[in-house]
């Protein structure tokens, strides 16, 4: 079953690249969450995204609202990915694709006429009391850190 906008958004309990263990819960009552799920660190359009949202951090936290990417890469990957990118936010690890799986990004995906499974690049903006408040599916990579912060400053 899809989640949809105005749903209690599923409790993760993840690995970050600094080795914390990251929960939902954790921010409920003090900050929005963008929770944006990418497919692979150092791609193309993942870097653009990342990018993008290190380009405009210092906005989305003055609107009381923090960043965590999560992808099926591990610790080691996420953080050469920061790394190279000065990225100023948490990367989540769900080598299970457990989350992906309660988010419903782990999806069938289709290149060069190959089906495969991998998440497809969705952005989901969590409210303070942790409901889905927003969700962005199939996302461009570029200016997609402008509709966020669109959406937070409404």
């Amino acid at each position: 079953m899809a989640l949809k906008e105005g749903d209690a958004a599923p409790e993760f309990n993840l690995s970050a690249n600094n080795g914390q263990k990251v929960q939902l819960k954790d921010f409920k009552g003090k900050k929005r969450v963008v929770l944006y799920f990418y497919p692979k660190d150092d791609t193309p359009g993942c870097t653009v995204e990342a990018c993008g949202f290190r380009d405009k951090i210092s906005a989305i936290e003055a609107k009381d609202a923090i960043v965590l990417g999560v992808s099926p890469d591990g610790a080691t990957s996420h953080n050469k990915f920061i790394e190279k990118f000065k990225l100023p936010f948490l990367l989540l690890s769900d080598e299970d694709k457990k989350t992906c799986k309660d988010y419903g990004v782990w999806v069938k995906k289709r290149l060069y006429g190959r089906e495969y499974m991998g998440v497809e690049r969705t952005t989901f903006v969590i409210g303070k009391e942790g409901k889905i408040e927003k969700i962005y599916s199939k996302v461009k990579p570029d200016g997609h850190n402008d509709e966020i912060l669109a959406f937070l400053s409404h």
